[in-house]
This record gives structure tokens, sequence and C-alpha cells, in this order.
């Protein structure tokens, strides 16, 4: 048994299925190279055979990372293995992640497969991407609630034509803790070869318990891989949380005895650039990346922590990164400052001109506050403005009047395909005057079902972001503006939102 925990990291993949949270080329390099940088073990890119789009984000990470293993998921098929195979081949180390269901319910209702069809899919799926590459994971989808007799056989099959990994997800989040690692244990115990490949567990959080049960398999079963996600972040609950199995595989070594390669400094900068990117807020209260992780209110904790750390802190703040946040730009810092602290950030812009678009907006930012975060860099590349990709809609400029006793008034001037175009409208507040200036121009017909506002940094001077939600025709997509005035924020997460309704990318979905 090795005393090395293996961290796969599945953000890109499985945590892109969360509605709304789908994330373009640069983006996913972006958090990759910052993934890089925490030292993950294994970056699961995507899954290449869903879309173009998809298979070329996989092929760019896999040439951009050098130092992590990056993985491609594909189900059990030779096209997509092959598929795989060739976005993976500028890659320093790669993995093909193939899986197939194994629980009665999946291969009847959904495989419509019989369990020895089942067992010989994988066989044949293992075979052929050993030919392709040496690390081949399998997985066995909705795992916990398969038969344990007929997993065995499959295990058992999947090690002897060369699976390398193989990973026993709880798909639907089903699992308690004690259960779980002993299913793991007793697998383990059962399968004749188990010893020949490394054992992974993947948890989803439906009942809350993504990160115990993991740990459990980990403890109690064995395991020696575990699968997650930055932030927790993954369709429905989620997925189980990196940050938190991180640390407490890190500051319960003494209950694990396990290591772990991840340099927790970079976690809240992981943690925020996932949050910002995608849209989903991070909680308060969310253990070691919510605000509130390290804050005392009580005057006995504050008193207590005065005193001697420990007393109620069992991480410090900085060793998980909360003090990088600190390093300050202002109005009076040059281009090289800028773009050193860019590189620093893992934001790689492809050309010239995306850097002096990204600093000429950095300086105007600058002239309106005085002091420039990380997360305000962060927010600021991640503006649909200073992308490469050529977008439909465009925020130029809001003017809106709003005082109490009158209906609020608000003019947006945006571009349509490159052509400037003029919305007005009133509403029942400033932002819903904003948001119907632009949609009496485009008339989209979508829905909103989520608006959300969080401030970047801590003050009145901070950027508010602004995640609109739209659904349209079963498509969920999710914008995202920042700006110091909450309603041109506003504007910019709309336009942001409805740009991504315009690109009708399909995707062939993994589980689905």
């Amino acid at each position: 048994m090795t005393d090395k925990l293996i961290i796969f990291d599945t953000t890109l993949r499985d945590g892109e299925q969360s509605p709304g949270a789908s994330m373009t080329k640069d983006e996913k390099l972006r958090i990759a190279r910052q993934l890089e940088r925490l030292k993950v073990d294994v970056i699961e890119a995507g899954f290449a055979a869903s879309s173009n789009g998809d298979f070329e984000c996989v092929q760019a990470i896999a040439a951009a990372i050098k130092d992590s293993t990056v993985c491609s998921l594909s189900r059990a098929n030779d096209r997509d293995i092959a598929r795989a195979a060739e976005a993976l081949k500028p890659a320093a180390r790669g993995r093909i992640h193939t899986f197939i269901a194994t629980s009665p319910l999946h291969m009847e209702k959904k495989l419509r497969m019989t369990p020895e069809e089942v067992l010989e899919q994988s066989k044949l799926a293992v075979r052929f991407a050993r030919n392709q590459i040496d690390d081949v994971e399998f997985s066995a989808e909705d795992g916990y609630r398969s038969e344990m007799d007929f997993l065995c056989r499959v295990i058992e099959a999947v090690i002897k034509e060369g699976a390398t990994t193989v990973n026993i997800p709880d798909t639907v989040g089903y699992a308690i803790p004690e259960l779980y690692g002993d299913f793991i244990r007793t697998l383990r115990e059962r399968v004749p070869n188990s010893d020949k490949a490394i054992w992974s567990v993947h948890c989803h959080n439906d009942l809350g318990m993504a990160v115990a049960n993991s740990l459990a398999g980990v403890k109690i079963g064995g395991a020696r891989q575990i699968e997650c996600t930055i932030n927790g972040l993954g369709e429905r609950a989620g997925n189980c949380s990196l940050e938190e199995v991180v640390m407490a595989v890190k500051t319960r070594r003494d209950y694990f005895g396990l290591d772990v390669d991840i340099d927790a400094s970079h976690i809240v900068a992981a943690s925020r650039m996932v949050s910002q990117t995608t849209g989903f807020v991070v909680q308060p209260n969310k253990a070691v990346v919510g605000a509130n992780a390290f804050a005392h209110a009580s005057g006995i904790h504050q008193d207590g922590v005065l005193k001697a750390r420990d007393t109620y802190e069992i991480m410090r703040a900085e060793d998980v990164g909360w003090s990088a946040n600190k390093i300050v730009l202002g109005k009076l810092s040059g281009r090289n400052a800028f773009k050193q602290r860019l590189q620093e950030l893992g934001v790689m812009l492809e050309s010239e001109g995306e850097i002096m678009a990204a600093f000429a907006k950095f300086k105007d930012l600058a002239d309106r506050k005085s002091e420039i975060f990380d997360e305000d860099i962060l927010a600021l590349v991640s503006d649909e403005s200073v992308t490469a990709e050529k977008e439909q809609y465009g925020f130029i400029s809001l003017s809106q009047h709003s005082e109490t006793g009158e209906r609020p008034q608000a003019e947006v001037v945006f571009s349509v395909g490159g052509k400037e175009v003029k919305g007005t409208s009133d509403g029942n507040g400033p932002v819903d005057a904003s948001l119907k200036a632009i949609e009496s121009h485009v008339q989209s017909g979508a829905e909103m079902v989520l608006y959300s506002v969080n401030a970047i940094s801590g003050s009145t001077e901070s950027q508010g972001e602004v995640t609109v939600r739209l659904q349209n025709s079963g498509r969920v997509v999710n914008g995202v503006g920042a700006d110091p005035d909450i309603i041109v924020a506003s504007a910019k997460a709309y336009l942001s939102a409805l740009n991504k309704l315009h690109s009708k990318a399909e995707r062939v979905a993994a589980q689905g």
C-alpha cells in the first residue's frame, strides 16, 4: 500500500456539467494552469468525443500542461477512445478514462444491455485503450449500486486487460461513509488481481457526504485516488470538494497517514478563479475557501485566537492562500507589472493586442478604484470584451435614472454583430429597467432563473460581480459581469449570457 494519495481533479469535465457552468477554451486553459500550479496529480480536461470544442480544449490543455497527467473521459466504445487518444497526443503524460454503467438499474434502463454484454464491452474498451496509451482508468458508473459478484467480475477482467486505475463511483450520492468504505474494502479483498491497479473513489454530494464518503473509501477501503472538483462544483449538489479532502488529509495526517503533493497555498486562488469563471459563487460559510472560514465573530473566539491561534484555528489562513489576494496594483502600476501579475495568476493572453486591451481596462478600473486586487484582475480578463473570440453582443454604455417614488428609466447602448444599437425601458428598479432595455431590442425570449450579486473584495469601493442564469429551449447558461457599478455589471452579465445562448455548440452528454 502506497502512502501517497493521488488527487484527480475533474472540475473541467464533471464540474462543467453544472447547469450553465460551461467554459471557453481560454477559460479552461487558465484553470488547468492553476491546477498545475496547485500540483494536482491528474487533470481531467474534458470529454473529447462530446464535441469539436471539447476535443480542442483537451488537445490545448494536453499541449500546455507539463507537470500533471492530462486525462480525457470516453465512453466504452472505440470511437470515443480513439478520439480521446488523438486529443491527448501532445500530452507529456496522458490518461484515457473509459466508463460504462454496471448497476442493474442503469444496465437495464439506460444501456439496455445484459450484464454479460456489459462485461464484454468493458474488456474490449480497456483492451483498445491500452493499445492507444499506457495509462488507462476504468470507471464502473453507478458502481456503488451494482451487485457485488458482478462488479468483482468486471473489475477483475478490466485489470487483466491492463487498466492501471479502477474507479468505483457513487454516481448518485447514495452512499454512507462506513458502508461505502466497507464496499471498497470488500471489492479489493475479493478481486484476485486487485493489487495490480490503483483504486479510486468518485463521490457525489446529494446527501452532503461526498467528502466523508471519499475519505472513508480511502481510510476503510484502501483507495489511493480521490476524484474531486474545486469548490465541489458539479451537477445537482456537486462533487467531492478538492480543498476539503486535501486539507482533511493534511490537517489529520496523524489519522490518515497519507501524503498529498498539493501546494495548498494556491487553493484560494483556484477557488476564486473557478467561481468567477463559472458564476457559481462560493457560500460564505464554505469550509476552507468561504469568506467566513477564518473569521471569528464571537468575542470568546476572538479573545482565544488573539492569545493563541490554535485555540480555535486548526489551519492557518495563509496555508491555503488567503493572504495571496493582498498584493495590490494601483493606477501608477505599469504594463510590465500588470503582465507579470497576469502570468502569476495563470492568465496567458495569446497576443499583444489582447494584453493591451486588458491593460487599458485595468487603467480604466484603476482610475475609479484606488486598489486593484487579484480578484479584480481575474474578473477583468474574464470580461467578454477582452476575450479573443468574436461575440455577438458587446456592452458599450449605459445611463439610468431612478428616484424614490418614480419608476426607474434606463438606456443601454450595445453592439449586435458589430453594429451599435440602443435599447430603452422602464422597470421595477434600475437593474430591471436596464435588462429590459437590452431585451426590448434582442427579444431572446429567455427566462431568467438566477440573478446574483457578489462583492469581489471587501469594501464599498469593490467591484460588483453579477451572475445571470438564463434558460431557453432547454439550454441553461450563466453570464458573469463585473464593474464597480452594479447596474453596468448586471448589463454585462446579461449580454454575456445572451452570447452563450447565441453560440449553438452541441455536445454529447457523457452520462446521458
